[in-house]
């Protein structure tokens, strides 16, 4: 019973997460809508949100702080790829492609999740793995109702497909199993460090960081740039990160990418309540399928020799730090 129940909590803070993190576009639009620039909306989302953790996460990590430097070279990674690179990539993506495009691009990161485990671990994926992964790809098609004809930049695919790699890199890391290190205070140093290295490249004019601090159109009405802001922060940010984390912790890398899915058709349904933008059949019968396609993956998960995504990825994760230098690690 217990796995059962945490399972089905692993479910909801997976469909919390992608639910969040699906308002990112709808605050992010009356940004960069206003001159901010995609690195600049991210460096901020991440700063505000860490603070916003801060206290949380020191209360969480009292008299364990030799967990945090333990690791260290964990949350470095997590900060630099899952946090700030993914973010900044897929920000930079929809320069030069559709939103659509961007998104199914940097959602082919759940086959890099399947690929990983497969290659790294010798987990084959099975049949029901196959064909609920094929059937999500159909259904995320759909959703983001890529079936006419779509503008493809190089460019802009080179870095969807680093988004790609960065969401990766976030379901694998936030599946780490270490219950001396509290989700919260995972989420609060990895968007620490993703801050610290974004303005820090702005600094030095790598990344260009321009913002305006007036009115914005949100929603159709003018409010304070602090309204998206505040949203992209706590929602987007902060919920998202600590229950993707829990989340992954729960259900293992591979069902949580799926779960992760669902991130888009909240995406659709959130464009529908927000800016009145109806989902049509088509993309309704593509979040069908998106949801067949996780059934399938989690059925194959319990079927009987299926992998044991903590133990499985605690393996993993224990040889990739193993293989760091000693000096990275406490």
């Amino acid at each position: 019973m217990q796995p059962q129940r945490g399972a089905g909590t692993g479910l909801a803070l997976a469909l919390l997460s992608a639910a969040t993190f699906s308002t990112s576009g709808s605050f992010a639009r009356s940004l960069t809508g206003a001159g901010w620039s995609p690195a600049a909306a991210v460096a901020v989302r991440i700063s505000a949100a860490a603070v916003m953790l801060a206290v949380p996460a020191v209360l969480s990590m009292r008299g364990r702080w030799r967990f945090l430097w333990r690791n260290a070279a964990m949350i470095s990674m997590y900060g630099l790829f899952a946090v700030a690179g993914a973010q900044v990539f897929f920000f930079n993506a929809i320069q030069h492609l559709s939103v659509g495009v961007a998104l199914l691009l940097e959602y082919l990161g759940t086959i890099l999740v399947v690929g990983w485990m497969w290659i790294r671990h010798g987990h084959k994926p099975r049949r029901l793995t196959g064909a609920g992964s094929a059937v999500a790809v159909v259904g995320l098609v759909f959703v983001l109702n890529l079936v006419g004809g779509a503008r493809l930049d190089p460019v802009g695919v080179m870095w969807g497909l680093a988004a790609a790699f960065g969401l990766a890199t976030y379901f694998v890391l936030s599946s780490k199993v270490d219950n001396d290190l509290p989700p919260v205070a995972m989420a609060s140093a990895g968007m620490t460090v993703g801050a610290v290295v974004l303005l820090g490249l702005g600094v030095v004019g790598v990344l260009p960081m321009h913002a305006s601090f007036g009115a914005v159109d949100f929603v159709g009405q003018r409010v304070s740039w602090l309204v998206p802001v505040l949203g992209l922060s706590l929602v987007a940010a902060a919920i998202a990160y600590v229950a993707g984390i829990g989340a992954a912790r729960l259900l293992g890398p591979k069902l949580a990418t799926f779960v992760g899915l669902t991130e888009v058709v909240f995406a659709v349904l959130f464009a529908w309540l927000l800016l009145g933008e109806l989902p049509t059949g088509l993309q309704l019968a593509g979040g069908a399928l998106i949801m067949v396609g996780i059934a399938l993956v989690r059925i194959d998960e319990m079927r009987p020799g299926g992998t044991a995504p903590d133990a499985a990825f605690s393996d993993s994760a224990d040889a990739a730090v193993e293989a760091l230098p000693t000096s990275s690690r406490a």
